[in-house]
């Protein structure tokens, strides 16, 4: 069992390139690799995929901001695994 959760402030280009990357992974089946910074993820997606998508705007009267953000997860379902033959492969770059 594994983890990948990450952030990183880039630009709207950067985050359209690297999704449309992602995109092509996706439509070419088999494995999709992930990285934001130093942090690497390799996944390997089968159909059906669930595919959420949330957005919102968060303010409270007399705010001067909001907060507001769009969240994308894909969902898919394999079967379990001992941890060396399915562990999800997340790496740091920086070892």
């Amino acid at each position: 069992m594994g983890e990948l959760e990450t952030e990183e402030r880039t630009t709207r280009t950067d985050i359209a390139a690297y999704l449309r990357d992602l995109a092509d992974q996706l439509d070419g089946g088999g494995d999709v690799a992930l990285a934001l910074g130093e942090t690497r993820v390799t996944l390997d997606p089968v159909d059906p995929v669930t595919f959420k998508l949330e957005g919102e705007s968060d303010w409270d009267e007399g705010d001067t901001e909001a907060k507001q953000s769009i969240e994308f997860e894909l969902v898919w379902w394999r079967e379990a695994t001992t941890a060396e033959e399915g562990a999800l492969d997340v790496s740091d770059a920086g070892d």
